[in-house]
């Protein structure tokens, strides 16, 4: 059961510690949107220095579906997972096709969009419609196992989903209720996520006791990163005004990483990522040439 007391510690600490961000400043739920999937594994500092920007390149949703592979990740780069910003100008494809540029507020609408999940369908509900639902990130996930699951190792979200659900304000479940006017699916995630921060910071992170908790391999030198860098040696080519044959690919990787002070890359292993970027519509192959989408 999700008490009052707990809920009324929360808000508590959530006033304490509120953060003013940016993109808490707007109901758009296309900025809110940009701003949930530039926190996804990336740290608010470096969003901070982003979002803005990149409102400023694709201001809405409809500049977003409009612009080519090539500019959406050309300004995605520096912020990791260039699957995201892919998905990102897909799913605004739809919402553009589809809805007439308006965000739906189902959630099984927003999770039928490209790179949406339960999550990030949630965190636009709450933040741009103070629609009640089940927002389990991990800062909301620190917060719910370091008070109701202060010893238990490996607990799954399962678990943590109605208890998440329960303590929602707008929701039908016990202790659902509104402790006051301000009260709301919007500023009670707010608070969860300000004070998960602080939990983080201050005791041995809770988080690390969610089934779900996984360490983030190593980047440097993986083949993550020369995925990454592949996507940044054929945007290069594409502004110099051109794609480029697999060796010479090859070799620009091959300076990039003697640079790092690791070894060639084979032609194996680059055939074989310019293959996966190919299947997952980063790029295309013509006539022996690469280039981006």
């Amino acid at each position: 059961m999700v008490a009052n007391s707990f809920r009324m510690l929360v808000r508590a600490e959530g006033a304490r510690l509120y953060r003013d961000l940016p993109w808490r400043n707007t109901r758009d739920p296309y900025a809110i949107w940009i701003s949930e999937v530039m926190l996804q594994q990336t740290q608010v500092p470096r969003v901070l220095t982003r979002w803005d920007a990149w409102l400023e390149r694709f201001p809405s949703v409809f500049s977003l579906a409009e612009a080519s592979a090539h500019d959406v990740l050309s300004a995605w780069q520096g912020m990791g997972y260039n699957r995201r910003a892919l998905a990102l100008k897909a799913a605004a494809e739809t919402v553009a096709s589809a809805y007439d540029g308006v965000f739906p507020q189902d959630t099984r609408e927003l999770c039928a969009l490209p790179g949406i999940g339960p999550a990030t369908a949630q965190g636009i509900r709450s933040f741009a419609f103070n629609l009640p639902g089940v927002y389990l990130e991990t800062n909301v996930r620190t917060v719910f196992l370091h008070h109701l699951f202060p010893d238990a190792p490996a607990v799954p979200d399962r678990e943590l989903i109605p208890l998440v659900e329960a303590a929602c304000p707008g929701t039908e479940a016990p202790f659902a209720e509104p402790l006051d006017e301000d009260d709301t699916p919007r500023a009670w995630y707010y608070a969860l996520l300000d004070y998960g921060v602080l939990l983080k910071k201050t005791v041995p992170n809770p988080s690390r006791r969610s089934s779900t908790y996984a360490r983030q391999s190593k980047f440097e030198g993986s083949r993550r990163q020369k995925r990454a860098e592949v996507v940044r040696i054929l945007l290069a080519a594409q502004a110099e005004g051109g794609g480029l044959d697999a060796g010479e690919i090859r070799g620009r990787l091959t300076a990039f990483e003697r640079e790092a002070g690791r070894a060639a890359v084979d032609a194996e292993l680059v055939d074989g990522i310019l293959t996966d970027l190919a299947g997952e519509g980063f790029c295309v192959e013509r006539d022996g040439i690469w280039a981006i989408a």
